[in-house]
């Protein structure tokens, strides 16, 4: 038979195609060696779908991941189809349900599987049970002889490759396990090192801290030996039956016997008195028995026996030792004999001070500021009349004061907690029934040890001394009336004798001049020498009366440099009872190197004293407000030196300013109204000027300015010129 060229041509190109499609599917291991089953399964497909003109290509395989067989999701590659094709998912259904047994019960060809086209579906099962790669195309002849044996050679490469593919990751996994069990055991090596070498260093910190407890122990044992030997107090130890193990230094010297002596003996017949031995005996028995203790971790005090057999007071502590086993004890005991004697010599010293605060009917107390902690003697309860025991305070103390010294009372405080010093204050209480106690209070200020402010003072009554007082001054003053009365008695005596004569001869001589005028004729010559006499004896009259201003009042000036705050120093000693008397509260302002003046010292203080009685006498109808009397020296202007003195009194009426200072004004009941007058002639005699101003408040103000002495002046240039007295004025 003749084959016809074209054909035979033919056949030689799909032959060589064919041949050269088998060499790529031969080549296609070299290509997957080392690569994933999805990679292999891939690279196939394209070389199948681009050889044989396929439509579809997909596989089911299953790979083992561990021990058990996990099947992967179809892998599906289309090739861009000629007609209408199912999709993936419907291709995938349908081989579900043809290819239901096992790969080798699988045909070798399924046609018409979706629908009405047809379809032609090849499956290649891969050796092994590793899955099915199936080929889809739309031809009816397909596949044909060629095409299957590419299919078949196709089938036989992916098993190899799968199975290389497998095999590698298999020896992956294999290799990754091997390596996790290296590391693992590495790591579980490491920590078993690590775990060693805590273990090595905790023992070596274990033999350490057994060294350093052991030193310590030691060290301690050293301290304790030496605390207990060096121990002022006396240390004795029992054990549980009473027995002493341990016994001091201390405890030698104060009862007279040696260590060795007492080890080993009952406590009880070594330090207790007989007559206490069986009742210590009792209570230790019960304390072993039940547990109860009445003396342990308390101080009591009891009596002790010496070696001599004197007995002796102790303070006691007993402890408990802290340990396992038998218990046993540590007795710590004091000689308080001294101590004892200390108390008994204190308590006779508070009764003394007790009995000494009752006779002189002085109180003390002290009190702490921050905390306002008031404490009071016994004395101070009875002398304000107050039930003893009874917390103090301030508002408790407010209402014993006297009404009108309630303001004094509470600036007094006020001062005391900013100011920190020292303080003196008199004041009155009010007690309920009516009667006034008069009290005089010292108070010092001290810091205690957190620099606390605190004072410590003492009240007296001097209800019964004021009394005194005012009964001496009310007697005094009935004296210096009866004296000023006799005076001015003696005073008139000696004017009418002195002047008895002078007159007489004055109206005598007067007569007879009038006579000698009425004759007829007048004897002119004799009255005119009556006349004559006449004059003598006015002249005399005038010589008796300033004489007797000379002896009573008149004195030379003695001029020199004052110091007038010295002055005004000596005037307020003078002056201080009676303005406590007043009940004045008196405040100096004197300034630092006040410049001196020349003048007559004792002239200057009677104006002071003058200025200061009026101020102390113009409050004494206040009641409503503190009596306040403020003295204050101060440079003036022009070289001169001012003394101001300020009350709060009832003031003078603005119409009455200009006759302050004139001789016999003035605003007192009593008064003979000279002061002022005189006090102005004086200081002006001092080339000075008094004058006086009311306050902004109540109360006027009294001042004086003077010059002040200058440099190289002395006393002899003005030691002639005459300062007149107060009695100048009178």
């Amino acid at each position: 038979m003749e084959v016809q060229p074209e054909l035979a041509s033919g056949e030689v190109r799909h032959l060589q195609r064919c041949i050269n499609d088998l060499v790529s599917l031969l080549a296609l291991p070299a290509i997957w060696s080392g690569g994933h089953p999805s990679q292999v399964l891939h690279t196939l497909f394209d070389a199948l779908l681009r050889m044989l003109r396929l439509d579809l290509v997909c596989a089911r395989l299953t790979v083992p991941v561990g021990e058990a067989p996990v099947e992967i999701v179809e892998i599906v590659r289309t090739a861009e189809p000629r007609a209408p094709m199912p999709s993936a998912h419907e291709i995938c259904e349908a081989l579900r349900q043809g290819l239901k047994n096992g790969s080798r019960k699988w045909p070798p060809l399924l046609r018409n599987l979706m629908g009405e086209g047809d379809v032609s579906i090849v499956p290649l099962p891969v050796q092994g049970e590793l899955g099915v790669i199936l080929a889809v195309a739309q031809r009816t002849d397909f596949p044909r002889q060629t095409e299957a044996l590419l299919l078949s050679v196709a089938a036989n490469q992916a098993c190899i490759g799968l199975q290389e593919a497998r095999l590698l990751s298999h020896q992956k996994r294999v290799a990754s396990e091997l390596d996790q069990r290296v590391v693992q055991r590495t790591v579980e090596l490491a920590a078993a090192n690590e775990e060693l070498k805590k273990e090595l260093a905790e023992r070596r910190l274990v033999e350490d801290r057994l060294g350093r407890e052991e030193r310590e122990l030691k060290r301690s044992e050293v301290r304790k030996t030496a605390i207990v030997d060096s121990a002022l107090d006396c240390i004795v130890t029992i054990d549980h039956e009473g027995c002493i193990t341990e016994f001091n230094p201390a405890a030698e010297h104060t009862f007279g016997y040696r260590r060795d002596e007492v080890l080993g003996k009952h406590l009880a017949d070594v330090i207790i008195p007989p007559s206490l031995r069986e009742k210590h005996r009792q209570g230790f028995a019960r304390y072993l028995a039940t547990g109860e203790a009445r003396m342990l971790g308390k101080r009591i005090e009891m009596t002790a026996v010496r070696a001599d057999g004197s007995e002796f007071p102790v303070e006691l502590a007993i402890a408990r030792i802290p340990l396992e086993g038998p218990p046993s004890f540590t007795g710590y005991l004091r000689d308080i004999t001294e101590r004892k004697e200390a108390e008994q010599a204190l308590r006779r010293s508070e009764a003394f001070l007790a009995e000494a605060q009752h006779l002189s009917h002085t109180g003390s107390f002290s009190w702490r500021v921050p905390t306002n902690e008031i404490t009071w003697s016994e004395q101070l309860y009875r002398i304000y009349e107050l039930e003893i025991g009874v917390p103090v305070t301030l508002e408790l103390i407010r209402t014993r004061v006297h009404p009108e010294d309630l303001t004094l009372y509470e600036r007094m405080v006020e001062e005391a907690r900013v100011g920190g010093n020292d303080f003196e204050w008199q004041y009155r209480l009010l007690m309920p029934n009516h009667s006034i106690k008069y009290m005089h209070a010292l108070a010092q200020s001290t810091r205690d040890q957190n620099g606390q402010l605190e004072y410590i003072a003492a009240v007296q009554d001097v209800t019964a001394r004021r009394l005194a007082e005012e009964a001496r001054d009310k007697a005094r003053s009935e004296l210096t009336h009866v004296a000023r009365v006799t005076s001015l008695g003696t005073l008139t005596a000696s004017i009418a004798h002195e002047l008895n004569q002078p007159l007489s001869g004055i109206v005598t001589n007067a007569s007879t001049c009038m006579r000698m005028l009425a004759a007829d004729p007048p004897n002119v010559e004799g009255a005119r020498e009556t006349a004559r006499r006449t004059i003598r004896d006015g002249n005399r009259a005038s010589e008796v009366i300033t004489r007797l201003r000379t002896l009573f009042g008149k004195k030379e000036a003695t001029n020199e440099p004052v110091d007038l705050n010295d002055a005004t120093r000596d005037v307020l000693a003078l002056s201080l009872s009676e303005l406590q008397k007043n009940r004045a509260i008196l405040r100096r302002e004197l300034a630092d190197d006040l410049p001196l003046v020349t003048g007559d010292r004792v002239q200057l203080q009677q104006v002071i004293l003058n200025l200061l009685r009026n101020a102390s006498d113009a409050m004494s109808t206040i009641y409503d407000r503190p009596r306040d009397l403020l003295i204050r020296t101060e440079p003036d202007d022009n070289d001169r030196v001012r003394l101001s003195v300020s009350d709060v009194g009832i003031g003078f009426e603005p119409q009455a300013a200009d006759r302050l200072f004139e001789a016999f004004y003035t605003t007192k009941n009593e008064g003979m109204g000279i002061g002022l007058s005189v006090s102005r002639s004086i200081i002006e005699h001092h080339h000075g000027r008094l004058w006086a101003t009311p306050n902004n408040g109540p109360g006027v103000t009294f001042s004086f300015s003077i010059p002040c002495r200058r440099e190289g002046s002395t006393s002899d240039s003005t030691r002639d010129r005459r300062i007149p007295s107060v009695s100048d004025g009178a």
